[in-house]
């Protein structure tokens, strides 16, 4: 294949995989068949993407006429073509440190901060019994979900593929729905406690006041 043999490397594919995948389990530990629905959604979406990445590059090849009449020259195949905001927009030097990647990384790492922030979070809530709402829980409902679609934004401002592409809006469906079905158990629950808290914390966006705002540390005596 052309591009120096940039495709075609399935250890890297699994090897990444299974760092992502991994990382992403350690920081939220699935119990209910709803946790491990999340996890294995997210999961589907970074197989599918180290897959093109590293070892076939479906997206280039399915577009591959169009690519090459709007950018003659270019050995499509390359691991650089690859970053295809980079190629498309007309980008010079290392896409590795064009903007578009750092801020890809900037969503990476912060996704995953705010996907073990909110785990320790409610961790220590569900050992007392009690609700999550300090930490990332002061400012949104759903930190975890949040965390997902921010690592998945990341990864296609750096590599987008057609089934990325395609698979994106449909997961954030998936946890949006996840939320909701969520959120009608744990106000069956927690009553008056939890629709008191619902109604001063938004689901998914932060108030752009509370971005700014330091949250409550979680003790040990109140509800986390």
């Amino acid at each position: 294949m052309h591009g120096n043999n940039a495709y075609g490397l399935w250890p890297l594919v699994i090897i990444n995989s299974l760092i992502i995948i991994v990382f992403a389990f350690s920081f939220t530990r699935p119990r209910s068949k709803r946790d491990w629905r999340s996890l294995g959604a997210f999961s589907a979406f970074v197989i599918a993407l180290f897959t093109e990445m590293y070892g076939f590059p479906l997206t280039i090849y399915l577009l591959s006429g169009w690519l090459s009449t709007k950018l003659p020259g270019i050995d499509l195949y390359s691991h650089q073509s690859g970053h295809l905001w980079h190629t498309l927009l007309g980008l010079k030097g290392d896409a590795h440190f064009d903007p578009l990647h750092i801020a890809s990384s900037v969503f990476i790492f912060g996704g995953f901060v705010l996907l073990a922030s909110a785990w320790r979070v409610l961790f220590a809530a569900q050992k007392r019994g009690g609700l999550a709402t300090t930490g990332p829980y002061a400012r949104i409902r759903h930190p975890q979900y949040v965390a997902f679609i921010v690592i998945m934004v990341g990864f296609l401002l750096q590599w987008p593929t057609l089934p990325t592409l395609v698979m994106f809006p449909i997961l954030v469906v998936m946890y949006v729905l996840l939320a909701r079905r969520e959120e009608r158990e744990v106000r069956a629950a927690q009553g008056e406690t939890y629709a008191a808290w619902a109604a001063m914390t938004p689901g998914f966006v932060p108030r752009l006041r509370d971005l700014f705002k330091r949250p409550a540390p979680a003790g040990p005596g109140g509800a986390a």
